[in-house]
């Protein structure tokens, strides 16, 4: 067999870095603060040497995980709605009590596949049509959430002043949130419009202490909500409701 290229070496280097901080973000939360490398080993299915030989500690790890989410943070606010949002499927609607998620109503079962599939689309499309853009940047929020970990990590610990880095790695990623988070949220907010429509104008409607706290409370809201559904498994589909919920 043939030594492997160096660029080959980088690509198994990138997917190993990638595999250890999705199993951290699984674990830390279930163990918060008490994650320890061993438990992040196997979570990823890894030797305990194979992690230690990337991260010396946990938090190294931790700082290159949320570093890592940040760079993913921003596109929730800028894809079009059509394209960012899924609302609940029949199929999971089936298993929804007669009320709904938080005493939602749920669609009625026709047993019929065909019609059940019209009806499913056209609720998605009614659904889409009546979120606002605010409530549209927040479901398909919820729903990133849902899909990767890390990025509700970065948003819960972002609210939490990331306590849990020293000082001199906290301030560079708070920062770096607010500017690439916090703001153009706060713009949405204080707009009501898209982002790429803020953009567009030229405003700078983001940079008052009001705004930003006020984005600040809508995303900790965000996260609070998020926690039950995140540990059932049953974010992604009940993103809606917590929209509705606070009223976005």
């Amino acid at each position: 067999m043939s030594p492997r290229t160096k660029e080959q070496n980088e690509e198994i280097r990138l997917r190993r870095l990638a595999q250890i901080r999705k199993a951290a973000a699984d674990v830390f939360l279930n163990k918060g603060p008490l994650l320890e490398i061993r438990d992040v080993a196997v979570q990823a299915g890894l030797g305990y040497g194979t992690v230690y030989h990337y991260y010396g500690n946990k938090g190294d790890l931790l700082h290159d995980l949320l570093w890592d989410a940040l760079e993913r943070s921003g596109g929730w606010l800028e894809a079009p709605l059509e394209a960012q949002l899924k609302a609940p499927s029949a199929s999971a609607s089936e298993k929804t009590p007669a009320g709904g998620h938080f005493g939602l109503a749920a669609p009625a079962d026709t047993g019929n596949s065909a019609v059940a599939d019209s009806q499913s689309g056209s609720r998605e499309t009614a659904a889409a049509t009546e979120l606002g853009p605010v409530a549209a940047a927040g479901v398909r929020l919820l729903q990133l959430w849902a899909e990767d970990h890390a990025l509700y990590l970065l948003h819960k610990l972002a609210g939490e002043g990331f306590a849990s880095l020293p000082e001199a790695r906290s301030a560079p990623l708070s920062a770096a949130f607010r500017r690439e988070v916090l703001a153009p949220l706060a713009a949405l907010l204080e707009t009501g419009r898209a982002v790429d429509e803020v953009a567009a104008s030229g405003e700078n409607a983001a940079e008052s202490p009001y705004r930003l706290h006020h984005a600040e409370m809508l995303l900790a809201a965000l996260v609070g909500c998020a926690s039950l559904s995140l540990r059932r498994g049953k974010l992604h589909e009940e993103a809606w409701d917590i929209a509705r919920f606070l009223k976005l």
